[in-house]
């Protein structure tokens, strides 16, 4: 097994990222306040919903206790950015490494589950921003695993230098293309919108004798300015991912399936509280909702 150990010089790196983020947030007065929208009786604005998925730097690093969903799937991520890892007889497949100092303890929620990180065969990601993908080069170097990404996100990713290590790409995937590992298959499915090559992977498992369809949604939360052909990736976004089968919606935000809440209902015998075929487009009306409000805001030249 692979120990872990981030250089010094790599750690400075990623806190003056993030100390760079929160100084622009400041100067800027952070992601707008406004428009308001109201979906199942809860009101979110851009910052509100912004808030709700970061948390705080604390919320970011801090390992949330991982725990399996369903039949393979497994959460290992922190308080407030997912990770999952999917484990097969051949190996296992990892979305989302998150930031590159958030590794180790991706690696230490993997052991504790009584697996091994240099298990990892297959490291996959929602989309191309650091606090999603950073940890992807670091990942590779420590298991081997093939990074794969897709098309529409190579350009951001290969710019995604931590440290000033290269992003590997080992293979590059196209819209409803797959990915196998030991009998487990996931479809890319091209949701483009919050980045260009944002990604939700959806995959089948059997559980309780029972076929179950999972999803993981990448963030659809739109930018504060939005473009015409930002504008063509979410309206054709919003139509896919409403014909997406599921039972299991997952996010790469946890507070995006409230994950919290359900981990505090699982018990025992009871019903698993992550299939949730009911609120599988809740996150999905909350960011159309907002989306479309911003555009009409920005139509009518408000600010």
């Amino acid at each position: 097994m692979h120990a872990l150990a981030i250089p010094a010089t790599t750690r400075v790196t990623a806190m003056a990222i993030w100390i760079g983020i929160a100084v622009t947030y400041a100067q800027q007065g952070g992601p707008p306040d406004h428009p308001a929208v109201t979906v199942a009786g809860r009101t979110y604005t851009p910052a509100s919903i912004l808030s709700r998925n970061m948390g705080t730097p604390d919320d970011q690093t801090t390992a949330f206790t991982p725990h399996r969903i369903i039949a393979n799937i497994y959460y290992i991520g922190t308080r407030t950015l997912s990770s999952f890892l999917i484990v097969t007889p051949q190996g296992n497949i990892l979305i989302d490494t998150t930031y590159e100092r958030n590794v180790p303890t991706i690696q230490k929620s993997i052991e504790q589950l009584g697996f091994r990180f240099s298990d990892t065969k297959i490291v996959l990601g929602n989309h191309a921003h650091g606090d999603h993908q950073e940890g992807d080069a670091i990942a590779k170097q420590l298991t081997g695993a093939q990074v794969i990404a897709m098309a529409e996100d190579v350009p951001v990713l290969q710019a995604m230098k931590p440290g000033g290590k290269e992003h590997p790409i080992d293979r590059i995937v196209h819209d409803g293309e797959s990915v196998t590992l030991g009998g487990t298959t996931l479809v890319a499915h091209l949701t483009a919108g919050h980045t260009r090559g944002a990604t939700a992977w959806t995959m089948r498992v059997q559980d309780g004798g029972q076929s179950r369809d999972v999803v993981f949604f990448s963030s659809l939360r739109a930018p504060n300015v939005i473009t015409p052909d930002v504008e063509k990736e979410f309206d054709r976004t919003f139509a896919l991912v409403k014909k997406l089968p599921c039972d299991v919606p997952l996010g790469d935000h946890p507070a995006q399936y409230e994950m919290t809440e359900k981990f505090a209902r699982m018990k025992p015998g009871a019903v698993n509280p992550f299939i949730d075929k009911a609120n599988c487009l809740r996150e999905a009306t909350i960011q159309e909702a907002m989306y479309r409000a911003v555009l009409d805001e920005q139509r009518k030249g408000l600010k």
